[in-house]
This record gives structure tokens, C-alpha cells and sequence, in this order.
């Protein structure tokens, strides 16, 4: 069965594990085992069953209610699966939001219609980091209408307060959809809601199911292979995972930034060998010489349509941290250090609007020139997704995120 990843994001208290809670419990993915004990920690918290205590794992996150971790659940609906996972959306746990919402194909975003809730910076900040990780199609959940009577103005308000922001960050118009929910109480869930008639669009679980039909899909390309090392030095065997385009034995291939040449003899997919492999597959490859030089990190692609070898990008960050010039790179698995970043200019990441800008600034982007210490094989983000995006870190702690322009 087909899985989609959907990454669940939103502001703190904004109803997200309520959400699955609920979800599971009407799609019937959750065991009356999980349900039960929910049940048990709601009567501790002298509190009515709250389903969003089948998710939250932790004993401590049920008694604080709130989601300090990246969870998991899996919900089945027709022939496909989507495996969710639900982001903390407190401002001080932003690095566990990105790790999660960097697995999305489709985000689901979370806004209170309550009126002392709605639309907040992190519900913005969210969405603009959502769409910087390269997720394409999102679903607003605006929640808790029960608190609001059901309103329909209520609903249209917040369409209106996001619909322009939505834009301004990247997102097409016509991969965005608004559902009017209460997860609480599982309304517009996996049924329609008659509550909210004047609403024509699917339910959510169905919302969802469309445009999981429409995500992903292999990727098509020129050959990237990620090389993870040498696997059998005597038999000149490498392993790597292809990222884009296909493999054929046969094949003659260059590895970068070292730039040997080889022909791929041998394909193992599994365990079997195999006259061809696709992107998403790991594979096991002989090599017809020697090389020296097949580290973790290093890049195969096919003779002529290679990716760009260089020292210096132009790259958006997403910053966590503030950092000077003690700045190290992740990149594909391997650390290298960052010789210089020059700031081109800020992004307001709550409005998607440039700023002046010097120095990196917590919680908002940066536009700038990244100088590595060494060349490296890269493509912009938009072309290949994991030949386009580093991690930063300053001082051994996480400082931010980048993609290639």
C-alpha cells in the first residue's frame, strides 16, 4: 500500500493532536488498548476524554498537554496510507518542527477559530518553513468552529487573512485547500458536517486522499546517486541511494567532487541483482576499477549531465541560532566547514517580506552567499532536494536550515 507522509503543523494548542486523536479513532486505526488508557489519563487530569492523549506518547506531555516531539500515526483510508506526523508548535521547539515537517509531501496547517486564537506568527512561520522544505500542496484546517457557533464569516476571515501570505511564500493557489473542522468534537473529519452546510468542500480525510493522489510521483532527472561508502573494497562495491533518474548496468559514470570515472558492472537492489534501478531505491553497485574516493557524501551522476562543483552558493536560511564566523555544514551526511556567509538581505518570515539586514536574526530568513571550505557537487534546491540543502550549525548547536537558489 501506498504511504503519504503529511506533516501536521500549527500554533501551540491549536488542536493538532486532537485532530489525529480523533482521526484514529474514527477511522478505527487506534486500538481500544490506546484508546482506554487515554481514557484513564483523562479522569487523572479530572478532565473530559481528550482523544489527543492517544498520540502524545509521554506521560509528561499528556499531564502538560502539550507535544514536546515529532509523533507518528497511521491512518489507511481506500488504497492508500498516510503516515502523519505531528509537529510541537511551541516557538522554542522550532528545530523538532522542522525534523518533522522536513519528511512532509503534504502539509495539513492547524488555525483556532477561536476569536483570541486565529492566525499567529508561528501558524505563518510554519507554513513559510513548510514551503522552504519544498512541500507543494497544503490543506488549512481551520479548527474548533464549535467554539464559534459554526460561523461561516469566522471561516471566510481567516481564508482572507492567509490567502495572500500563502502566495507570497511560494505556494500555487491551486494546491491550497480550507476545511472547516472541529477535531474535538470530529466534525468535517471523515463524514461531512450538517452543522456546516453552508460549507461544499470534502470532508478532510477526503481532502487529504485527493491530494495525495496528486503528490509525489518518481523523480525524473538526470542520475544523482548519494553515496553512502565503500561496501566491499575487494570487489569494488559501492552503496549509495539514487535520487534522481535511473541506473543501468552498463552505465558509465563519474563520482564527484573526486571525478573518477567507472562503469557500473553490477546492480544489487535487495539483495538481487538487477539490470536497472530508479530513484528512491538503495543500491549496491560494482564497480569496474578501483576508486579511491567513493566517500559518504560524494555524488554519482552520468558523464555529461553532472551537477554543478563548486566552492560558493547563493542560499535562503531559515535561522535558529545566531552565529558568527564558527559555522559548520552538514551536507548529504558529511560535515564541512563554512569559510563565510554574506547576508544579502533579511526575510520576515511572519509577512514573506524582505528586510534590511547585516547578521542573521532568530526566527527569520536570510538570503546570502555561502562560501564552502571545499568544493561540493550541488543543484538548486528546486531541481534536486537533496543537492540542495545543508544544515548549519554554530558551536556544535543547530543554527538553521538552507536551500540553494
Amino acid at each position: 500500500m501506498l504511504v503519504r507522509t503529511i506533516a501536521l503543523l500549527g500554533h501551540k494548542d491549536h488542536g493538532k493532536s486532537t485532530l489525529i486523536g480523533n482521526m484514529l479513532i474514527q477511522t478505527g486505526s487506534a486500538t481500544q488498548v490506546r484508546i482506554n488508557e487515554a481514557k484513564v489519563y483523562s479522569e487523572k487530569m479530572h478532565k473530559p476524554f481528550e482523544p489527543a492523549f492517544i498520540l502524545d506518547s509521554f506521560a509528561e506531555e499528556r499531564e502538560q498537554e502539550m507535544t514536546y516531539d515529532t509523533t507518528r500515526a497511521e491512518i489507511k483510508h481506500k488504497d492508500l496510507a498516510f503516515a502523519f506526523i505531528d509537529v510541537p508548535g511551541h516557538e522554542e521547539l522550532i528545530k523538532n518542527m522542522i525534523s518533522g515537517a522536513s519528511y512532509g509531501e503534504i502539509a495539513i496547517l492547524l488555525v483556532s477559530a477561536k476569536g483570541d486564537e486565529g492566525v499567529r506568527d508561528q501558524t505563518r512561520r510554519h507554513l513559510f518553513i513548510s514551503r522552504m522544505l519544498g512541500i507543494e500542496r497544503l490543506i488549512v484546517a481551520v479548527n474548533k468552529m464549535d467554539t464559534i457557533q459554526y460561523d461561516e464569516g469566522r471561516f471566510e476571515e481567516i481564508k482572507s487573512s492567509l490567502g495572500g501570505f500563502i502566495g507570497k511564500i511560494g505556494f500555487n493557489p491551486k494546491n491550497v485547500c480550507f476545511v472547516p473542522i472541529s477535531a474535538y468534537n470530529g466534525e468535517n473529519l471523515v463524514k461531512r458536517s450538517k452543522k456546516m452546510g453552508w460549507y461544499g468542500g470534502d470532508a478532510l480525510i477526503d481532502a487529504i486522499y485527493k491530494n495525495a493522489k496528486r503528490a509525489g510521483g518518481r523523480k525524473r532527472g538526470p542520475l544523482r546517486i548519494i553515496v553512502q561508502g565503500v561496501l566491499d573494497q575487494a570487489s569494488n562495491m559501492i552503496g549509495g541511494r539514487i535520487v534522481s533518474g535511473r541506473l543501468a548496468a552498463g552505465n558509465r559514470i563519474v563520482i564527484m567532487p573526486c571525478m573518477d570515472n567507472a562503469v557500473a558492472r553490477e546492480i544489487i537492489v535487495k539483495g538481487k541483482r538487477v539490470r536497472n534501478a530508479n530513484a528512491g531505491e538503495n543500491v549496491a553497485i560494482r564497480l569496474d576499477r578501483k576508486v579511491k574516493h567513493a566517500l559518504r557524501g560524494a555524488v554519482i551522476s552520468g558523464l555529461s549531465d553532472r551537477p554543478l562543483l563548486t566552492d560558493t552558493v547563493n542560499a535562503r536560511i531559515f535561522v535558529t541560532k545566531r552565529f558568527g564566523k564558527d559555522v559548520q555544514i552538514k551536507f548529504n551526511g558529511i560535515d564541512i566547514r563554512c569559510s563565510g556567509i554574506k547576508v544579502l538581505n533579511g526575510i520576515d518570515t511572519t509577512t514573506g517580506e524582505k528586510i534590511k539586514a547585516t547578521k542573521p536574526e532568530i526566527l527569520n530568513a536570510i538570503d546570502a552567499q555561502v562560501r564552502f571550505e571545499r568544493r561540493l557537487p550541488v543543484e538548486r534546491f528546486e531541481e534536486t532536494k537533496e543537492l540542495g540543502r545543508f544544515v548549519l550549525y554554530s558551536k556544535k548547536d543547530f543554527a538553521g536550515i538552507g536551500t540553494i537558489k
